[in-house]
């Protein structure tokens, strides 16, 4: 069903190599540009960061909706998940940089501008750097611990098929998951939504959080495309697997859709002054442009496109427009932060908003593919498994 080990380390290898070099080139680039402008390097490096954090997190979520639901999809892509959760560590040292850019990125920390205003003269109490630093390292503890402990026993479930680790797993994953909802929502709303730090929204933890999901479901299927071109997953695809994943992803881009139109719609119908600057810097000076792109590439070309069973079906259509969607994913998160970072009188694009994922990304997926080569692709523990191939 599989190749062994070794032959996966030596099949991803010239993968693992050709990421470690864009990683490099992107972060001796985003030097270079930090160097001339500190504060476009922060904030270029704030779109980067969260970009990858959404897929590395992301496929926490995922991966416990797997082990609480169970589901031959979830068994064929649960390795790419376990791989994307070991990166935390990685990431949250990649956290360090923007600890030291706090201040060109959120001007909350500008103690003499909160107190002059009085609506963030009644936010400090939540709103002031000690507190935000150590509300970051609880999202990344609980998030890494989960990880540990759902990796760990997935190790152990490969050594010995042990129907009590399975149970483990999802009685871990139940109370998991609303922590991982807790951790992110709030994580959404200090990384993110206080970059405008008089806007805020109920519902944007749950838009953030469903499309991390969306990223990881989407890189899920990409990847999981590349390692069976290249022959390491032999032919578990069938087509009603294949199926599944394509439903899933529908499903979460009608799900991220959704929360994204009701939150436009109650902010639009309050019609508050605290509220509707946000839309409205979004939705004129060039921005207007990055909206419309979103409804086609983010929605509606995927939603006609996954209506189709037979595109559904084939892993190889699949897969281009999961790929879509990544791209699209990155766009989305350019079109929450970059008003509020770049500012000015419209749309700007900034080379560095190139060179920070790239940096950021390379570098991620080179500690990607080390650790998914680091274990089957297909876990001979996954009882899930014996169901597919006997198919």
């Amino acid at each position: 069903m599989q190749q062994d080990v070794p032959s996966v380390v030596s099949g991803l290898a010239p993968f693992r190599r050709a990421a470690l070099v864009a990683g490099v080139a992107g972060a001796v680039a985003l030097i270079a540009g930090g160097l001339a402008d500190r504060a476009q390097f922060f904030q270029s490096y704030l779109l980067g960061f969260l970009y990858w954090l959404g897929i590395g997190a992301g496929s926490l979520a995922i991966l416990m909706i797997y082990h609480l639901t169970g589901g031959a999809w979830g068994a064929i892509i649960r390795r790419v998940l376990e791989a994307a959760t070991r990166t935390l560590p990685l990431l949250a040292l990649l956290f360090v940089p923007l600890v030291f850019g706090l201040h060109d990125l959120y001007h909350w920390t500008h103690t003499d501008e909160m107190m002059a205003d009085a609506v963030l003269r009644r936010k400090t109490a939540y709103l002031n750097v000690p507190f935000f630093l150590a509300r970051a390292a609880a999202y990344f503890v609980v998030w890494s611990a989960l990880a540990l402990l759902l990796n760990r026993w997935s190790r152990r479930q490969d050594e010995r098929a042990d129907p009590a680790l399975i149970d483990r797993m999802r009685k871990l994953s139940g109370g998991g998951i609303l922590l991982w909802g807790l951790a992110t929502t709030f994580a959404s709303f200090d990384w993110i939504m206080s970059l405008d730090p008089h806007w805020f929204s109920t519902i944007f933890g749950v838009l953030v959080a469903g499309g991390w999901g969306l990223s990881t479901l989407a890189f899920a299927i990409v990847s999981m495309r590349m390692l069976s071109r290249r022959g390491l997953v032999g032919d578990i695809f069938r087509p009603s697997y294949v199926n599944d994943l394509g439903s899933l992803l529908f499903a979460f881009v009608m799900l991220w859709a959704y929360i994204a139109v009701s939150q436009l719609i109650i902010v639009w119908s309050g019609n508050l002054p605290e509220e509707i600057p946000w839309y409205l810097t979004r939705l004129d000076r060039g921005w207007q442009w990055v909206a419309l792109l979103l409804v086609l590439g983010h929605f509606v070309l995927p939603f006609l496109l996954l209506l189709s069973r037979d595109l559904k079906r084939r892993h190889g259509m699949l897969a281009w427009v999961a790929g879509g969607v990544v791209l699209a994913r990155l766009l989305d998160l350019f079109w929450l932060v970059g008003p509020e970072l770049h500012g000015g009188p419209g749309l700007a694009v900034h080379w560095l908003d190139v060179a920070a994922p790239l940096a950021v990304g390379g570098l991620w997926l080179a500690l990607f593919a080390r650790l998914l080569a680091g274990r089957p692709l297909l876990p001979p523990g996954e009882p899930e498994l014996a169901s597919a191939g006997s198919h």
